[in-house]
């Protein structure tokens, strides 16, 4: 019997259980996958805490890379035996999924299972975020917060690849290098500077175009204060916790700003975005412009100690479960 990592009440890292679940055959338009690996997001986190509520018990985890053993009735473009991964499918921390066929791609060669599973959800979250949400312009100042995380480290290629200078905050010495590494122009010590200072300082006194802030509730104030006049504050996520209120004259007085909380979902509404975005991301894997650090592999049976120590803010690049 295939083991999966099962929520069956909310709560901290210790409420994850490792149970023994078959997924049972799929249905019209799936695929059953034998997975090699499944990306550990903080999506997760706030799913295991109730924060984004879920039906009890389910299984947790919605990214993952692996072989097709089978495919339901109408599936054509997929072929067990097929390497996929996906993102957005929830109960991808197991040793085998079902998983819709139209959220899946084949994971092209030259390209491992581990890699695929930890480009899909924080590749297109970059992705989507420098093309989409704010589209950087050669010549742009940006801001990126965390930027030895999972996403920081993407986010700071793939506008460097526009043209951007970029700016980025980081918390110790090792995230700063790391930083300097995927390209970063500046790194800012947020837990020794003001970095809303300092931006100014370096963009002599003007800001940045866009703020890319996954931090949430304590840079918030100072990503706004970050920006230049009709800038960009792109907050896609809150690892520090959610943002309180806000009140709109705030955007006003701050220059004609804008705010967006965007959300993955809402930037891969069509195949055909699907297959846009994530062949982009394996094009530039594959040609080496992209490098996606894995920071840490860890047994199904660890997914709490994976869990603990991304919350902990001790891990930098990509987390993975392995099967």
């Amino acid at each position: 019997m295939p083991t999966a990592v099962q929520v069956t009440r909310t709560g901290g890292p210790e409420v994850l259980e490792l149970a023994e679940i078959e997924p049972g055959p799929p249905g019209a338009g799936e695929l059953l996958v034998d997975l090699a690996a499944a990306g550990v997001n903080y999506i997760d986190t706030y799913q295991r805490q109730g924060i984004y509520p879920i039906d009890l018990p389910f299984v947790l985890g919605s990214e993952g890379a692996g072989t097709v053993m089978e495919t339901g009735e109408g599936v054509t473009e997929f072929a067990p035996g097929d390497r996929v991964t996906w993102q957005g499918v929830l109960g991808s921390y197991a040793q085998r999924a079902v998983v819709p066929a139209s959220a899946t791609v084949k994971v092209p060669d030259g390209v491992s299972d581990e890699l695929a599973a930890a480009t899909m959800l924080q590749g297109m979250t970059a992705h989507y975020l420098v093309r989409s949400t704010y589209e950087v312009q050669a010549g742009d100042d940006i801001l990126v917060h965390a930027a030895a995380g999972g996403v920081g480290l993407l986010l700071v290629q793939l506008a460097k690849a526009r043209g951007a200078r970029v700016l980025c905050t980081v918390s110790t010495d090792e995230k700063a290098e790391l930083a300097r590494g995927a390209g970063a122009d500046h790194v800012i010590r947020y837990d020794r500077e003001d970095f809303a200072a300092v931006t100014r300082e370096l963009t002599d006194g003007e800001g940045v175009a866009a703020v890319y802030d996954g931090v949430g509730k304590s840079t918030f104030d100072g990503s706004l204060a970050s920006l230049k006049i009709r800038g960009t504050l792109a907050l896609f996520g809150a690892a520090s916790g959610p943002v309180p209120p806000v009140d709109p004259q705030r955007l006003n007085s701050g220059g004609s700003l804008f705010l967006t909380r965007p959300t993955l979902g809402h930037y891969l509404r069509t195949r055909e975005e699907l297959d846009w975005r994530a062949g982009e991301l394996f094009a530039a894997v594959q040609d080496g412009s992209l490098n996606v650090r894995i920071g840490g592999r860890y047994p199904l049976a660890d997914a709490r100690k994976a869990h603990e120590d991304l919350q902990g803010r001790r891990t930098t690049g990509k987390l993975l479960l392995i099967p």
